[in-house]
């Protein structure tokens, strides 16, 4: 059973994503880099790196999250469905999905309530002054897909639950990701 074309989309925007993200820990790497040299050879610094960093480790945390979420990455502890077989199992995994759903959703509000009081407030870096608002709403931004693409993964759960033969369908983490590349 190959990828559904939804999975497929999914997996490009959360994988592009993730390497925005990773492209922003190079770019502060290099900084910090430089920065190391430049105070080891006597050159100028770079002004407020810090500054730098507090705008753009957000993002690159943040943008790791929606990959994770469609490949599910993250910690499991399977044993309960491998022992009760693979419709428990599907039931268990759509369980376990729609909890990381709950989480996902008032993480997201909690991010929208913290960004709105960065803009209310007009709080900027130490440093340097660069507002924060714009940069944690763009950070706000991709926590609020992680919603949708874990609702996605809990839909999955739930079709191999009710499919009539569950021990055909492992859900969306075996039958779908290993396709895309992701194996669990």
């Amino acid at each position: 059973m190959g990828p559904s074309a939804t999975a497929q989309r999914l997996d490009r925007i959360t994988q592009a994503v993730a390497l925005i993200g990773f492209a922003g820990l190079v770019g502060v790497a290099f900084l910090i880099f430089y920065d190391g040299g430049a105070r080891y050879l006597n050159a100028p610094r770079i002004h407020g790196l810090k500054d730098y960093g507090e705008v753009v480790y957000p993002l690159v945390i943040a943008s790791c999250f929606p990959a994770g979420l469609l490949r599910q990455t993250n910690v499991t502890v399977r044993v309960f469905g491998k022992v009760g077989g693979s419709r428990l199992n599907a039931w268990l995994e759509a369980f376990a999905a729609f909890v990381v759903l709950v989480f996902f959703a008032i993480l997201a509000w909690q991010f929208v309530k913290l960004t709105g009081k960065y803009a209310e407030a007009g709080r900027t870096t130490r440093t340097i002054g660069i507002p924060l608002a714009p940069w944690w709403w763009v950070t706000t931004a991709i926590m609020a897909t992680c919603v949708p693409v874990q609702f996605y993964v809990f839909l999955s759960w739930v079709r191999a639950a009710l499919s009539d033969n569950a021990a055909s369908h492992e859900g969306l983490a075996t039958a779908e990701i290993e396709t895309l590349g992701g194996g669990t």
